[in-house]
């Protein structure tokens, strides 16, 4: 797979992510009946681009006895996670990032890996309640996990392959 083709790739399934969350919202404005985002783009399609404006040029906290490498890698170490099981799903026949006969076991271990950069995040501010809310959503990732490690296994088991492409 050359480089345009994984570009093309990564950008459709941003956008995707990008639109769905728009999505979401519009429809939890329904729900709530209110008005979901509109105030951005035609009927809020630029929304999902504001809101990372917004989140980028946000003014950086960090407590002042903050351990403040592990404090700015505690989010890439989530995103970096998230985005590396992007890479055994296979999108079509042929079209897969890394083809492995490991699949579901590689997506397992890098899914399982970003709850530690919420675990880290809070343990880096150097604040014990910090530190006890980031315990608390961590175990609440893990007993996530552990559901969708049993769902993916008996997957596996019904397959009788590890590899996502057959």
């Amino acid at each position: 797979m050359n480089f345009m083709e994984l570009l093309i790739m990564v950008l459709s399934v941003m956008l995707a992510v990008a639109f769905l969350t728009l999505a979401e919202r519009k429809t939890l404005g329904y729900m709530q009946r209110r008005v979901g985002p509109n105030a951005v783009g035609y009927y809020g399609l630029l929304m999902a681009m504001a809101d990372a404006a917004k989140l980028l040029l946000k003014e950086m906290v960090v407590p002042t006895h903050a351990d403040k490498l592990m404090l700015f890698m505690s989010p890439a170490i989530s995103l970096v996670s998230a985005l590396l099981c992007w890479s055994v799903i296979p999108f079509g026949p042929g079209m897969v990032i890394s083809d492995h006969n490991y699949g579901f076991i590689l997506t397992l271990a890098m899914s399982s890996v970003g709850v530690f950069g919420t675990l880290l995040a809070g343990w880096s501010a150097n604040s014990k309640y910090s530190l006890l809310g980031s315990m608390r959503s961590t175990a609440q990732l893990i007993s996530y996990e552990l559901v969708l490690t049993t769902i993916m296994l008996l997957c596996m088991l019904l397959a009788g392959s590890m590899n996502l492409s057959r």
